[in-house]
């Protein structure tokens, strides 16, 4: 098993318009993304194969992209189809084709797989609640200076959000919480008891009778995190985050918050959008000061029962770095008390 097995994240459906050419990198490679004459998306290595060119400068005209260059056109498959200099001439060579690599589009996003020979054939990860009736979603992009381990357990962990997010999301309270940890079939699972009221600035909205919480944190390999908080009816939503891996140390994150809310989903968006995006910029930040300090001193955590999460999730990734498949790790299960 390696990375490159997973389907990525590169546009949403959205941005990538007809005539428009993205740009993106995943796992180190440069992509151009753009629609092909029959409106499917395509994904060619952003290089133009005659002088190396980025073919992402240039410009689609009918499903085609042409590099900037010297104009030289490549179809959907990225066979050249024209080669301007050759004028009349020009002839379809099978040596004359562009790296391709497979493309799916669901729940509004645009995925690019990087082998064509996988492991096995896995799927996009399904959003929940993506555009079904009764649910709203705000979808927020940012980029971290960090990279996906870390980026990943900073979203499913607790700990951090009375000291990064005060007042907003929680403030420190010394209450104890307790949460079962579970790895198991290359994902990490946690349930977690005694949460009530320390919601923040929006505890009187989503928690008013102060009953206890159901929240549970998702880690799915190789780098999706989904937080589901369920308060009862019309007081439920998920924050769903796919880490994109750009490079080492550079992360693109595609973050969507969906609730339900009831009547008041409509009302609700711009409040939840801010509150994200507020949430997300907080953590911008700690983790591109954590990897300051990572590139100065190196990667040396010391780690409490509080960060068993984070354990795992490592052991996941650090497997498929090897080469492994993390499903055959031991699944385990342990409990943790803690304090917010």
């Amino acid at each position: 098993m390696k990375f490159e097995d997973f389907w990525y994240v590169v546009a949403l459906s959205t941005e990538l318009k007809p005539n428009k050419v993205l740009s993106c990198t995943v796992l180190g490679e440069w992509l151009a993304i753009f629609r092909g004459d029959d409106g499917k998306s395509v994904a060619l290595r952003d290089r133009c194969m005659h002088r190396n060119s980025r073919l992402s400068r240039g410009k689609v005209c009918q499903g085609n992209l042409q590099c900037p260059y010297h104009g030289w056109v490549y179809d959907k498959n990225g066979k050249v189809v024209a080669v301007p200099a050759e004028g009349d001439n020009f002839k379809m060579l099978d040596s004359r084709q562009a790296k391709l690599y497979q493309t799916k589009e669901q729940d509004g996003y645009v995925y690019v797989r990087l082998t064509d020979q996988p492991s096995e054939e896995f799927e996009p990860f399904k959003m929940p609640y993506y555009g079904e009736p009764g649910w709203e979603t705000v979808r927020v992009i940012n980029r971290f200076h960090n990279n996906v381990t870390n980026c990943a357990e900073n979203f499913i962990d607790i700990p951090h959000t009375a000291s990064v997010h005060p007042g907003v999301f929680r403030t420190p309270r010394k209450q104890k919480l307790e949460m079962t940890v579970e790895r198991r079939d290359g994902s990490v699972l946690v349930n977690y008891r005694n949460e009530t009221t320390n919601l923040g600035w929006y505890k009187h909205f989503l928690n008013p009778k102060g009953d206890e919480i159901k929240h549970t944190d998702s880690f799915y390999m190789p780098n999706i995190t989904s937080v589901e908080y369920n308060m009862g009816k019309h007081r439920r939503f998920f924050i769903t985050s796919q880490s994109i891996p750009e490079t080492e140390n550079s992360t693109l994150v595609y973050t969507d918050v969906t609730f339900n809310y009831g009547i008041l989903n409509k009302i609700a968006r711009p409040f939840v959008h801010w509150t994200a995006q507020h949430i997300i910029n907080q953590d911008v930040e700690i983790l591109g000061i954590q990897q300051e300090v990572i590139e100065k001193y190196g990667t040396h955590f010391s780690n409490t029962p509080a960060d068993t999460i984070h354990v795992f999730v490592e052991s996941i990734r650090n497997k498929i770095e090897a080469g492994e498949d993390p499903r055959k790790l031991e699944n385990k299960s342990v409990q943790v008390t803690f304090c917010v």
